[in-house]
């Protein structure tokens, strides 16, 4: 099964999730703001991926966290920080059979999902 994490209202998690309608793909929506942020998985993306790929950079809540903050962050910090503001966190973040894909590339998802 594939699980797709994100916020509905995202405009990356809505091409994402009408990408995957169009391939047919089934999948389980794990709502951020509704569910929470799974503590597991945020622990083995940060290990797995780094800070740097997991928390969203180029977004508003990025550019809203003080700049002392930003400078400060490690994978600690990232990690408190996406539990308390789970829209810092890039999306989709998408797990399937063991792979797990952060953002969306149409190209990326083919070749992990097909």
């Amino acid at each position: 099964m594939i699980t797709v994490y994100g916020i509905p209202n995202c405009d990356t998690v809505r091409k994402a999730r009408a990408w995957l309608a169009e391939q047919g793909l089934d999948y389980r929506f794990h709502d951020f703001k509704k569910a929470g942020v799974p503590e597991a998985q945020l622990d083995d993306w940060l290990e797995r991926f780094g800070w740097e790929t997991v928390i969203n950079r180029r977004g508003m809540s990025w550019r809203r966290l003080p700049a002392e903050e930003r400078e400060a962050m490690d994978s600690a910090h990232a990690r408190e920080a996406a539990l308390a503001n789970p829209s810092l966190i890039k999306r989709p973040v998408v797990e399937h059979n063991g792979n797990t894909l952060v953002g969306f590339s149409a190209d990326d998802w083919q070749e992990a999902l097909a």
